[in-house]
């Protein structure tokens, strides 16, 4: 099993104009306009461009965080709570926490959204683990990686993403149960490769109540 995502750790930080996280699968580029570090925890602000016939890679909530959209570019579809709305460019769209969405690029148009997410928690960390991984080619056709390392990453990133009702309670426990064995033949949660050297003290604050 190849596990291995590289020893070196990034020469430059990823998540900037000049060197974006890329998902090839979805469409996804993600440049980091404002990081936890930047705002004491308390926001995640990026930018997020969604190329022609993009798409997100799963509906998901996010448990304890607000999020707000900022809309340019082209028009996105917005699927929010079994409610599905076409937002024109110049419209926000604020999904607040606990509530499922997932939204697309239906168009042949590049979409830039600024998003921002109330409070910042690990979001970041999840984004480079996530986008790097795809980078890598470690992603299938849906944009997600393979079952074991999806389980590491639900258990790690609870708080940030869940699935919607009533899968999420099917995950959560094969998580528990799966989690422990994909870390135990190397897959992690947190890749120096993609994210730097480690903040523990950071770390602590953001996993904090």
């Amino acid at each position: 099993m190849d596990v291995d995502v590289g020893s070196k750790t990034a020469t430059a930080r990823l998540g900037t104009d000049e060197h974006p996280l890329v998902h090839p699968v979805t469409h996804e580029r993600i440049v980091f306009r404002r990081r936890a570090r930047d705002t004491d925890g308390q926001l995640l602000e990026m930018s997020l461009y969604l190329g022609a016939s993009g798409f997100i890679a799963a509906p998901h909530v996010h448990p304890f965080q607000e999020e707000r959209f900022e809309i340019s570019g082209g028009p996105a579809i917005f699927r929010i709570d079994k409610q599905e709305r076409r937002y024109e460019p110049g419209e926000t769209v604020v999904v607040p926490a606990g509530i499922p969405h997932v939204w697309w690029n239906a168009s042949d148009q590049e979409i830039t959204t600024l998003i921002q997410f109330r409070p910042a928690l690990q979001t970041e960390t999840f984004f480079e683990t996530f986008f790097g991984l795809a980078r890598d080619g470690k992603v299938g056709k849906n944009g997600l990686p393979n079952p074991l390392q999806m389980m590491v990453l639900a258990r790690a990133y609870n708080r940030e993403m869940q699935l919607p009702g009533r899968r999420q309670r099917l995950l959560y426990p094969l998580a528990a149960m799966l989690a422990p064995i994909g870390r135990a033949v190397g897959y992690q949660a947190r890749y120096d490769r993609y994210s730097g050297p480690s903040d523990p003290a950071l770390e602590r604050k953001l996993q904090a109540p």
